[in-house]
């Protein structure tokens, strides 16, 4: 049986005979790189000293820039002077962000520079591009009594703009994210200079504001000055109209209405008033007569009892009628002082009787009297109502003069307010900006940076350029390799042996290969088929194709536990990667990879995982042939990925595996078109697992691009052939790839020959 206790011996071959070394030419050896680099140390470590050493140098001849730094706080809220409250409450948040960086832009604006140029005098520094005017030729020519000529307005500003354009290279705005702060930064060769520009600047700025404030005031109070002539002539017009048609039409009255309307109003009220005493004169005059015709005391009307003198009558007949009761007890009823006594009872009783009938003629005079005045209330009333009527025909003209007259007003009232008080905004600064971190003079330099900085630099690329060149060279100059010998002859090993790798101690150079995952896929493990013979209906079935696949109902067999071992191998290797990618390769008959690729896509189903089988092999297409042949199976499910071509559409298959067949191109499309649909098939997540078949042996450029994209690589060995010489030959062939190798799989299945041969002597 296969042992991997021991590594490979690729030097000798199974008789003892030594081979010449080989050497892929894609392998990396690091030991000869390693080797290569400590042999040149010592000129490594010089070039990095004169790298370094460079650097310092190139870092010294750098002028030095200082840089100066203001802080601004710009706050969009003006300040409200001439409101109640001192600052707005509410506002945009993303508005006062913009107003924030407009004025940050405002504050490197031409009109804000030239103003630092002219204060600082920046049109005659040297470092701003200008000129003092004290030359050599200027000082000669001023010892012997010529001057040279003023310069001119258009040169003046040639050497402002030049200076402007150096200022501005100069500045750097800075906002700080989510807040009013503004870092005003300004650079230059003297720390001095920079901290005074830098203070210039904010100074401007501020003074600037300031007074772009004040004339925008001046210029809307001047505005609305010039307007206030023009309403003030509409406003007298409009008055004057209005008081000449109240004059017209006998408008008069005081300030809150007209004469006419009071006079109306008044009448309205003393026809009420003359209304009720009718009426209370007449109820008066009903009741005096009402208790005159039944047989009640008169005497008991309100006039009579307030009335002082049937009050005394009253009071003298109660006295009678007493007087006259008392004799009639002592008296005969024919006793003159009796009868004289009935006498007096009797003037009495008519003369209150008299009183009564005299308060009923006032009491009717009274009635007469106020009829009389109501009527004439009525007249004059009627008389007012006419004229009332006329007098509202006329005021809706008056109405509109008023209302004329009333907006002429308003808006002369409001120009005048605003203009007093943008008058008084002109002296008022309603900026809400401020200094709040003047520029201080800087202690350090801000380029370039330290001499330990470029030193360290200057050093690694020095070492590096050193180390990469001394590489180059080696490959260029003597990194020929040898060729590759010739393969030797592969001599079928009997059925019954056991062969085991020679242990011999591999050269330096060479890589070692881990002991990975050994399985043995024997008659035991599987069952045949005639091809298609047991088909179904329902779809592609991969275990009635014709080939030797896994035995149902065996789940604890050893062929797969070590599958499963070689993908738990692969799952360590990957860290969990999402749809890992396998590729089976191997030497001798395609068949025999073919089958065992096809076993271990079924067995990876059989545990429950979604697996997308690819045939890579583009010159056998063992597989497709298989899976498409026709009128052997029905064809099953398309879906939607594809290899380069619509023909060549996955197939989905009863086994829970999906066959995507290979395309009719050359290698390199075709290892193109697999990578790209296994980058859509991971893109779209609906497998676990994705099992490449192939590509064949020996590899070409396409399919050694197409395995390094795998993430893991299972060697198929048939024992009808040499395993130590089939499995050099594949190491060989992956070269650095063989890393990724997490199993072998030893076919012990006769091969189709033999099993064709067996079937006809069977037959």
């Amino acid at each position: 049986m296969l042992d991997y206790n021991q590594p490979i011996d690729r030097a000798k071959n199974p008789t003892g005979s030594e081979v010449p070394q080989r050497r892929s030419e894609s392998s990396f050896n690091v030991l000869e790189l390693a080797n290569l680099l400590w042999r040149r140390k010592i000129a490594i470590a010089s070039a990095a000293l004169i790298g370094a050493c460079l650097a310092v140098a190139a870092g010294k001849s750098l002028t030095p820039r200082y840089t100066a730094t203001s802080q601004l706080y710009v706050d969009p809220r003006e300040l409200q002077l001439v409101d109640r409250e001192l600052t707005p409450r509410a506002q945009d948040v993303s508005g006062m962000s913009m107003l924030v960086e407009s004025q940050a832009r405002l504050i490197t604006s031409n009109s804000v520079l030239l103003q630092v140029i002219q204060q600082a005098g920046l049109d005659k520094d040297p470092e701003f591009g200008g000129s003092d005017g004290k030359t050599l030729a200027s000082s000669l020519l001023g010892l012997i009594g010529f001057q040279l000529r003023a310069p001119s307005a258009a040169e003046t500003k040639e050497v402002q703009l030049a200076a402007l354009d150096a200022l501005n290279k100069h500045i750097t705005i800075r906002k700080t994210e989510k807040s009013f702060i503004v870092d005003i930064e300004v650079w230059s060769t003297d720390p001095a200079k920079a901290a005074m520009l830098a203070n210039t600047l904010t100074n401007t700025y501020l003074t600037e504001s300031r007074n772009s404030q004040a004339l925008a005031a001046r210029r809307a109070t001047s505005e609305l000055s010039g307007r206030l002539k023009e309403l003030r002539e509409r406003l007298r017009n409009a008055e004057t109209a209005l008081a000449t048609y109240k004059a017209q039409n006998n408008f008069v009255g005081t300030q809150d209405s007209l004469i006419s309307d009071q006079q109306l109003s008044s009448s309205n009220q003393r026809l009420s008033a003359a209304r009720a005493a009718t009426m209370d004169a007449q109820a008066r005059l009903d009741q005096i007569e009402a208790n005159k015709r039944t047989a009640a005391d008169a005497g008991a009307i309100p006039e009579a009892l307030q009335s002082p003198t049937i009050a005394n009558l009253r009071a003298q007949y109660a006295d009678a009628r007493k007087k006259y009761a008392e004799q009639t007890a002592e008296l005969g009823p024919r006793h003159p002082a009796l009868r004289q006594t009935e006498k007096q009872v009797e003037d009495l009783k008519r003369t209150i009787n008299e009183e009564i009938d005299r308060f009923a003629l006032s009491a009717k005079n009274d009635l007469t009297r106020a009829r009389d005045y109501e009527a004439s209330l009525n007249r004059a009333l009627d008389v007012q109502k006419r004229q009332s009527v006329q007098l509202s025909q006329a005021a809706v003209r008056l109405r509109e003069l008023e209302r004329e007259a009333d907006a002429s007003r308003d808006v002369y009232q409001s120009f005048l307010k605003r203009s007093r008080e943008t008058e008084e905004q002109e002296t008022l600064n309603t900026s809400a900006a401020r200094v709040i971190g003047e520029a201080t003079i800087p202690q350090r330099r801000s380029f370039p940076p330290g001499m330990s900085l470029f030193a360290m630099i200057g050093f690694m690329f020095g070492g590096l350029a050193a180390a990469f060149w001394f590489v180059a060279a080696e490959h260029l100059f003597n990194g020929a390799t040898a060729p590759e010998p010739n393969r030797r002859e592969r001599n079928p090993a009997p059925d019954d042996a056991k062969p085991q790798i020679e242990a011999a101690a591999p050269p330096p150079a060479l890589a070692l290969v881990e002991k990975p995952t050994i399985a043995r896929l024997q008659e035991a493990d599987v069952i045949r088929t005639l091809g298609a013979i047991l088909a179904t209906g329902s779809g592609v079935d991969l275990t009635r194709i014709g080939w030797p696949t896994l035995r149902p109902g065996f789940p604890l067999t050893t062929l797969l536990n070590a599958l499963r071992d070689m993908r738990a191998a692969m799952a360590r290797r990957t860290g969990g990667k999402t749809m890992p990618v396998i590729a089976l390769v191997g030497a001798g008959q395609t068949t025999g990879r073919s089958v065992s690729a096809l076993n271990f896509a079924l067995a990876a189903a059989r545990d429950g995982s979604r697996v997308l089988m690819i045939d890579a092999d583009h010159q056998a297409h063992a597989l497709s042939s298989k899976v498409k042949r026709p009128g052997k199976t029905e064809a099953g499910k398309a879906g939607w990925l594809s290899i380069g071509s619509k023909a060549a559409r996955e197939i989905k298959t009863v086994n829970g595996i999906s066959v995507l067949p290979a395309t009719e191109s050359d290698a390199g499309k075709a290892a193109d078109a697999i990578r790209k649909a296994i980058a859509q098939a991971r893109a779209a997540g609906g497998y676990d697992l994705v099992v490449l078949d192939g590509p064949a042996m020996p590899l070409s450029a396409a399919g050694r691009k197409l395995l390094d994209g795998t993430d893991a690589l299972v060697a198929v060995l048939p024992t009808s052939l040499d395993i130590n010489d089939s499995m050099e030959e594949i190491l060989t062939a992956l070269g650095t790839a063989q890393r990724k190798l997490v199993g072998v799989v030893l076919d012990e299945l006769p091969p189709a020959i033999q099993t064709r041969q067996r079937g006809k002597q069977y037959a």
